[in-house]
């Protein structure tokens, strides 16, 4: 700690000192204590800003990672496609489907049930009775009603008939279609398929506005089920959007094509599997050079924040551990056999053949997965690799940058707690301080008037007038 001089000019001239610069140089003396503290706080807080980052990206590339370990991930992903799309489309292939060729040829398609009448004007009164699926509703007086006697509280339009149809529960959907003759109803089955065939019967049904005892009149379909064979065996669906005869597979019969056999190929993904991958190379890439980067100097020359730490040291240990694992079972034993490679550079990242991966893929597809995937009692080179990033990250309790984190967070709150009470007690002595200078310099101040008092008393009993010319 340095020493602060204190210049009081001429004693006796009455001028003082500044107490405020006085006072502001010795409590700045007294913070110098506080500097290591500083130095070490700013020093550790910029190693949290460093161990946050490489936290950020080792959750990244877990994410990554995640996409080909998880069992419903990129890996079960499935593409299809036909050989006719006009008979047969693809819809879909979830993770359960099981890439392969299958025949399908369609004999049929599923047809739902339906009814419509003859023409009725808009503005008609109906009267009679409508039975449908073997439930009727009674029309008469310009009222309608069901068969328990509940009535339409409205005119016994078209539209007032459609509303009530569809407010029950009468297996059909009712509607209104207008075309140039007029407007007509339409029943349609809510249920598609031979099953779903309906029954109307329209009774003594009569539009009383063009003639009392004009009849209506339905034509209608009946429901059928669509028919096809599947790798030869037989099959029906009484929807043309078939769910469960390729297991995992949907696709959409569109034309009846008895005669031609329809291809369905489902194949894995590999394009969103490379994509996969490539991400990963990518998200490891991310973690790597943020290690390597604290092994250097700053763009000023000075260390990284966590050159020689210990963490630093640990995650690039574990990780290449990681990486070189070489896993026990299948054709797949090392990320090397997917076209994943130290790059060039011998930094410690990675590059990424597709040409290798993909051929890797088409050949031994399962054994990929199982490289990612755990199966069975073995540890796969995904299931390992997961642990290791897990027990790295900043992940309470156990990972090592949380650890890191942890350690720092104690040490700066205890440079907080030594920096705060240095400051209370420097804060009291600066006020114990500006109370005694000030009072010095008071004194100061007033030894001139002092000495005028003494000289007066002087001149009063000695008769000497020191301002005298004599």
């Amino acid at each position: 700690m340095g020493s602060v001089g204190i210049s009081f000019g001429s004693p006796t001239s009455g001028q003082g000192f500044d107490v405020a610069t006085t006072v502001s140089q010795i409590v700045a003396n007294l913070q110098a204590t506080e500097t290591p503290w500083q130095n070490q706080l700013t020093s550790l807080q910029s190693q949290d800003t460093a161990l946050s980052g490489i936290g950020t990206d080792l959750s990244s590339l877990s994410t990554a990672l995640q996409s080909l370990t998880d069992f419903e991930g990129t890996l079960t992903e499935k593409e299809g496609s036909s050989s006719d799309t006009s008979v047969l489309q693809l819809t879909g292939a979830d993770n359960t489907a099981v890439a392969g060729s299958h025949t399908v040829v369609v004999s049929q398609l599923a047809q739902t049930s339906s009814y419509y009448s003859d023409d009725i004007g808009a503005s008609d009164i109906l009267s009679g009775s409508l039975t449908i699926n073997g439930q009727t509703v009674t029309i008469s007086d310009g009222t309608a009603q069901d068969g328990s006697g509940n009535t339409i509280p409205q005119n016994n339009t078209l539209a007032t008939l459609v509303s009530y149809i569809n407010s029950g529960d009468y297996g059909v959907t009712a509607q209104v279609t207008t075309d140039s003759d007029g407007e007509r109803l339409d029943l349609i089955s809510n249920t598609s398929g031979a099953s779903g065939s309906i029954t109307v019967d329209a009774g003594n049904l009569t539009d009383t506005t063009t003639a009392a005892d004009n009849p209506v009149t339905f034509t209608g379909q009946a429901g059928l089920d669509a028919s096809m064979t599947v790798d030869g065996i037989p099959m029906t669906s009484a929807s043309n959007t078939v769910t469960a005869a390729i297991p995992g597979v949907t696709f959409q019969l569109l034309s009846a094509a008895p005669d031609e056999s329809v291809q369905v190929e489902i194949t894995n993904n590999n394009s969103d599997v490379e994509t996969a991958v490539s991400n990963f190379v990518t998200a490891y890439n991310a973690v790597v050079k943020d290690l390597n980067t604290q092994e250097g100097d700053d763009s000023s020359g000075n260390a990284e924040p966590l050159y020689g730490s210990p963490t630093i040291a640990l995650l690039q240990e574990q990780l290449q551990q990681a990486l070189n694992f070489t896993q026990s079972s299948g054709a797949v034993t090392s990320l090397t056999q997917l076209g994943v490679t130290a790059s060039s550079s011998d930094d410690g990242t990675l590059t990424m053949d597709s040409a290798t991966l993909d051929s890797m893929l088409n050949s031994n597809y399962q054994d990929v997965v199982n490289f990612f995937q755990p199966s069975g009692s073995f540890t796969s080179f995904g299931g390992n690799l997961t642990t290791v990033i897990d027990n790295l990250t900043n992940t309470a309790p156990y990972g090592a940058i949380y650890l890191a984190l942890q350690q720092n967070s104690g040490e700066e709150s205890q440079l907080n707690t030594n920096i705060t009470g240095e400051n209370s007690v420097i804060s009291a002595e600066q006020t114990q301080l500006t109370t005694e200078l000030n009072e010095a310099n008071y004194t100061l101040q007033e030894i001139p008037s002092q000495l005028q008092e003494v000289n007066e008393m002087y001149s009063a009993i000695s008769g000497y007038n020191e301002n005298s010319n004599g």
